[in-house]
């Protein structure tokens, strides 16, 4: 029996094909399991909807890719309408997937210390505020024993020379994993994250 069989979830992050998000949700779907996804937001004059038609390419032909919307986390209104889909879909989810990070280049590209006030503020928001807002967002649909996942990196333990604001981002990250493995978990509800290489 596959090891997803009968699971349904939602899966945040993907970009591209080259994705760790992708090559996850591809697993879990060649297990049996059906999963709804999100892609970022195109511009409104972007015609050719580049971010969804990268994430299309990838779930076009899957039958257990049951839907495409898109998100930013930056917006609760999207946050919400997201897991509502998942609810009209599945009516509960037995898995939520949050890989999503990001911090603007030009504070990347500077010493830590260099960043700007703007910068840390939307790098933190999106790269580990977004876990508790999906987290609060997706209690109501998480089934018993569910199972949320996020993508952390080594450089939020330790100071990994060049990785920068990301790093403050995922030891924030990594905290808030914890707490929100706590509040979660009185009602059976497991939150992990898994370091991936560079």
């Amino acid at each position: 029996m596959a090891l997803f069989a009968g699971k349904k979830g939602l899966i945040l992050g993907v970009a591209n094909d080259r994705s760790i998000a992708w090559a996850i949700a591809k697993e879990i779907m060649d297990q049996g399991g059906v999963c709804g996804f999100s892609h970022l937001p195109d511009k409104p004059d972007d015609e050719k909807q580049k971010n969804r038609r990268r994430v299309s390419k990838c779930t076009d032909g899957y039958e257990n890719a049951k839907f495409l919307v898109p998100v930013d986390v930056q917006k609760d209104e999207d946050i919400a309408a997201f897991m509502q889909k998942g609810k009209e879909e599945f009516g509960e989810i037995d898995f939520l997937l949050h890989s999503i990070a990001f911090a603007d280049r030009d504070d990347l590209a500077k010493d830590t210390i260099e960043t700007s006030r703007e910068g840390f503020k939307l790098a933190m928001e999106i790269s580990a505020y977004s876990l508790l807002a999906v987290c609060n967002a997706a209690k109501p649909i998480l089934s018993a024993n569910a199972s949320v996942l996020t993508m952390t990196y080594f450089g939020g333990e330790r100071c990994v020379p060049g990785y920068n604001v990301m790093g403050v981002c995922k030891a924030a990250l990594d905290a808030a994993m914890r707490y929100a493995a706590y509040d979660l978990g009185l009602s059976g509800v497991r939150v992990n994250a898994i370091s991936a290489g560079p």
